[in-house]
């Protein structure tokens, strides 16, 4: 390399020489060359011209010797090739020499005129003419000339050894240190700088290489550093770390992997993970790893076998980036021992599919268990038996004896009904106290009531809690598959409408499912959808039935009764209507607008009729009762302007019977507010007279069942019929309690009720259910109009 670059710099300076010193010496040739030949140009005329004055006599004389001399004179000169005189009259002729040389072509003639000054004036008396060599380059060169040419030559050969010098002390030499420098580097590979110190380019060349060496030096240093810290890292992770190759070989292993899986390095580089997996799970892994590799998977789960053969469930996630190198793949996984995470996921998942209350499965569980059961019984061609247990009146236990009784109560339940399960069968608690059965059979349908006789029998004996004698009994709905079904969840639904379809017919007791439970949902769902229209185009009303004094026939109050009045069919029916909304949670919304109407309704006949004692009856679902009822109600009351004692709140036994504490505190409330209360339906179910010694009872209402026993036929049946309302009138007024008749439609019913001093009196004889309209309409008619309608 070095004498390369000698070599092409020596062929530079010699190109760059030749080009400037030949143009010189060529031009310097050839100023010489013109100079010697205009030396002698100059000399030989004066030559000729001195000779030609000095024969203008001889040839006028015609003095052939003097002319023969002087022509010899003039040959004498060295530059003179040959002379050649005549004269004007060509007596004389003179050539010297006789024989010109062979040359003569490249000789250069220079003639003169010969003139004599005569008497009369000049004379030309002939010519003479020589002959003379021009000057080549070399011999027109004097001694002084080859002198300064040998100077120049010396002096551009020192100046070229000078810069030959300078080249190789000034480039050369830091060059070739510069190289070796790189070469030392390169073999030894530590970083060797450059010594040379100099405040040229050179020298500014070599400290830019130190400065680089010092930081490459210093980034290396770093760089070790940085990779020593990483396989600290790597290492002393605890993590499982390794790495594969594209063929699944493991290329490396941190220590911590080493120390968690018993083995040493030497025998796992270079093996197949897959090797490392437990047999059974092999195709599994290599299907993982595939997709992995295909799809960029980058987590999965397999199990590990250790080197001491304990086998874990390990997590592998994996960071992969594309190496320089073609079909070559850098990878860093880490492997995490999720054997006790499995075995909590595994607790956990029976943990979410189990009611911690009964330890059954909960409704999830049994979904996931019905459906299995049902591609089983598919693949068995058998039924299945879906039996949907709902406990009654658990939600009194729960209200009255406090919850943690009707756990107890679910749990002696559960307790008692698993023996009771057939081999096979599955029970689970979907919520609350209902429960669901699977039961598998090639007949399913008599086993099931088998067995849901079975759980009611649970109930023939009342139940001991806490202290408490509880009586309970079930409804039972059950579905077959694939009888009456055809998916899990339809199945499901059809055993829960036969379970309802039970509670309507009385409950206690099991059901099959039939296709006319089908049209009672449908109608059922129609009603849910009257409701909801209802409330949202504002079609619930409040009717308004009259209630009169017997003896005086006077109006004193209304009962408040809810219609829908549809736009299409007309005024609904309200019993089912209600019933239905206490299912589906709609009765506070329903009850609420029924109530606001109700006190405008009475507002605006107190306005018509001047009655502004009349009092309003207003009846409350069970469901409706919360403690912020009573102060819903006095707002009402008070934006319409009524007085509280004008509002009658009327209570069913069903509403009592629960005999819930928060019940008793609201009827406080009421009474505490100066609303009245009226016991509704009195002397029907479980009624009892201590309830109008447990309660602020202002107004008895008797059952239209005793009002139309008045005067049945049977005798014995109306003699019973008035011993017990006279009976409950007696009580009633001994308890400050006003009677209110029910039903009444004949007026020998109204007779006999006005002996047994009965205050009021409600049905079809006085007056129906009217739009508050109508009532206003009568209320203006003139007397004896309104006495012929009646009203």
């Amino acid at each position: 390399m070095t004498r390369s670059v000698q070599g092409r710099f020596l062929a530079i300076v010699a190109l760059a020489i030749a080009a400037i010193v030949a143009p010189l010496f060529v031009l310097f040739l050839s100023l010489s060359t013109d100079q010697a030949t205009q030396d002698l140009n100059r000399n030989l005329s004066v030559l000729v011209d001195a000779n030609a004055q000095a024969l203008a006599k001889p040839l006028w004389d015609f003095d052939q010797e003097s002319v023969e001399q002087i022509t010899a004179t003039i040959m004498s000169s060295g530059n003179v090739a040959s002379v050649t005189v005549r004269d004007v009259s060509g007596g004389i002729a003179i050539n010297r020499p006789e024989n010109l040389p062979q040359d003569g072509r490249n000789l250069t003639d220079l003639s003169r005129a010969i003139f004599y000054e005569a008497m009369e004036g000049p004379k030309m008396v002939g010519t003479v003419t020589i002959a003379y060599h021009r000057p080549d380059i070399w011999s027109s060169l004097r001694e002084a000339d080859f002198m300064l040419m040998g100077i120049f030559t010396l002096a551009v050969l020192g100046t070229v050894t000078t810069v030959l010098i300078a080249h190789r002390l000034l480039v050369m030499r830091p060059l070739l240190k510069l190289t070796a420098a790189i070469e030392a580097t390169r073999r030894l590979g530590s970083r060797h700088h450059v010594d040379w110190q100099s405040n040229d380019e050179i020298g500014q060349l070599a400290r830019s290489f130190n400065a680089m060496q010092l930081k490459l030096e210093k980034e290396e240093g770093d760089l070790r550093q940085a990779h020593k810290r990483s396989t600290d890292i790597y290492n002393l992770t605890p993590a499982m770390l390794f790495s594969l190759d594209d063929e699944d070989r493991i290329t490396g292993v941190s220590d911590y992997w080493l120390l968690a899986s018993g083995y040493n390095r030497r025998e796992v580089i270079g093996r197949r993970f897959s090797e490392l997996v437990p047999s059974e799970d092999r195709q599994n892994y290599l299907a993982m790893r595939d997709a992995r590799l295909k799809e960029g998977v980058r987590e999965m789960t397999t199990r590990f076998r250790c080197a001491d053969s304990t086998v874990l469930d390990v997590l592998i996630s994996e960071t992969t980036r594309d190496a320089q190198r073609e079909n070559e793949r850098l990878s860093l996984s880490v492997m995490t021992d999720v054997t006790e995470l499995k075995r909590s996921e595994e607790r956990n998942r029976k943990q979410a599919i189990t009611d911690h209350l009964t330890g059954l499965i909960n409704r999830q569980g049994f979904e996931a268990i019905l459906d299995s059961q049902i591609r089983k019984a598919d693949r068995d061609q058998t039924q299945l038996a879906c039996l949907f247990v709902d406990l009654d009146r658990f939600k009194w236990i729960n209200d009255n004896l406090g919850h943690q009784t009707g756990d107890n109560v679910l749990r002696s339940f559960v307790d008692a009904m698993l023996p009771l399960l057939p081999e096979g069968a599955f029970a689970a608690r979907l919520g609350g106290d209902e429960f669901a059965i699977i039961l598998p059979s090639a007949e399913a349908e008599a086993p099931a009531l088998d067995l849901a006789d079975a759980i009611g029998d649970i109930f023939t004996e009342p139940m001991v809690i806490d202290g408490s004698t509880i009586r309970l009994s079930a409804s039972i709905g059950i579905a077959i598959y694939p009888v009456h079904a055809t998916t899990p969840a339809e199945l499901l639904q059809k055993s829960d409408m036969a379970m309802y379809g039970k509670k309507r017919d009385g409950k206690n007791g099991a059901l099959v499912y039939d296709q006319s439970m089908q049209e009672d949902t449908r109608r059922r769902a129609d009603v849910e959808r009257d409701i909801e229209e209802a409330l949202t185009h504002d079609w619930i009303a409040a009717y308004l039935q009259p209630i009169i004094d017997i003896r005086t026939a006077q109006t004193v109050g209304y009962e408040a009764l809810m219609r829908i009045e549809h736009p299409e069919r007309g005024t609904l029916s309200p019993s089912e209507i209600i019933k239905v909304a206490e299912e589906t949670g709609a009765i506070n919304r329903v009850g609420g607008r029924v109530l606001e109407k109700a006190l405008a309704n009475l507002a605006r006949l107190g306005e018509v009729t001047g009655n502004h004692e009349a009092y309003l009856a207003v009846n409350f679902s069970p469901l409706q009762f919360d403690p912020s009822l009573p102060v819903r109600l006095a707002a009402l009351s008070n934006t319409h302007g009524i007085a509280p004692h004008r509002i009658v709140i009327e209570i069913t036994e069903a509403t009592l019977l629960h005999d819930n504490p928060q019940i008793r505190l609201i009827l406080d409330d009421f009474n505490a507010f100066g609303y009245r209360l009226a016991l509704d339906d009195f002397g029907t179910g479980y009624s009892s007279l201590s309830y109008l010694n447990r309660f602020p009872v202002d107004i008895v209402k008797i059952d239209q069942s005793f009002v139309r026993s008045l005067t049945d036929e049977d005798p014995d049946l109306r003699h019973k019929s008035r011993m017990l309302v006279e009976g409950i009138t007696t009580i009633s007024h001994k308890m400050q309690c006003a009677v209110v008749a029910e039903g009444v439609e004949t007026q020998d019913q109204c007779s006999v009720l006005r002996d047994f001093g009965v205050d009021y009196g409600q049905g079809y004889l006085f007056a129906r259910p009217q739009p508050v309209q109508a009532l206003i309409d009568a209320a203006t008619l003139p007397p004896a109009r309104r006495a012929a309608t009646g009203s």
